[in-house]
């Protein structure tokens, strides 16, 4: 707890980049992202699709993008908002000895691939987050989805990186600011899960 005798703006100073600069930007990169609402809507119709028909959804990131999958599938299998039933979700990252079998046998940029081979068929959904675009697992992951008739979805930002173009729906944050780029991923995913929310599931086997 800082003392009442702390220098303020020595802080400030030291911390980089202030709060209301933080907000500020993140504002501009909101505004920036409005244009990506059609595209938003369509990855949770994806999603809905999926999982009416008998699939699922699979998710994976690396670091805070890791969280950010883990976070999104984690409210499917238990709840967002609204009482519902368990939805089923996958998140790729969340399997430690998996991750760590792979990556000894095959190495890190299999790790996704690999478990998708296994996990993964026709008719689910995967999300995969990457602010770069350029994370060698993600697009192993975003390969292997394609060969196994999976639906891929990208949450990137920056200039998209080497995945853009490659996934059926591409949500590219206009910012190059990692934190910002997380920020507004999250708000995406929480707006699919509202969608979700507000679907009748009384008919899911």
């Amino acid at each position: 707890m800082l003392g009442s005798s702390y220098n303020q703006s020595t802080y400030a100073a030291d911390a980089g980049v202030s709060y209301l600069q933080s907000v500020d930007e993140l504002i501009k990169v909101l505004s920036a992202s409005v244009h990506l609402e059609e595209c938003i809507d369509a990855a949770a119709q994806a999603i809905k699709r999926s999982i009416l028909n008998g699939g699922k959804l699979i998710t994976c990131g690396n670091g805070g993008s890791a969280a950010d999958a883990l976070h999104l599938s984690e409210e499917l299998v238990g709840r967002y908002k609204a009482e519902r039933r368990s939805l089923p979700a996958i998140c790729l990252n969340a399997d430690v000895t998996a991750i760590t079998c792979i990556g000894n046998d095959y190495g890190f940029d299999e790790i996704y691939a690999r478990q998708l081979e296994g996990l993964g068929k026709l008719g689910d959904v995967l999300v995969g987050f990457s602010t770069s675009g350029n994370s060698a697992n993600i697009i192993k992951a975003f390969e292997q989805a394609t060969a196994q008739g999976i639906t891929t979805i990208y949450l990137g930002g920056k200039d998209g990186g080497m995945i853009k173009g490659t996934c059926d729906i591409e949500l590219i944050v206009p910012s190059n600011t990692t934190a910002r780029i997380q920020e507004v991923h999250t708000l995406i995913l929480h707006q699919w899960l509202e969608e979700l929310d507000a679907t009748d599931w009384s008919d899911l086997k």
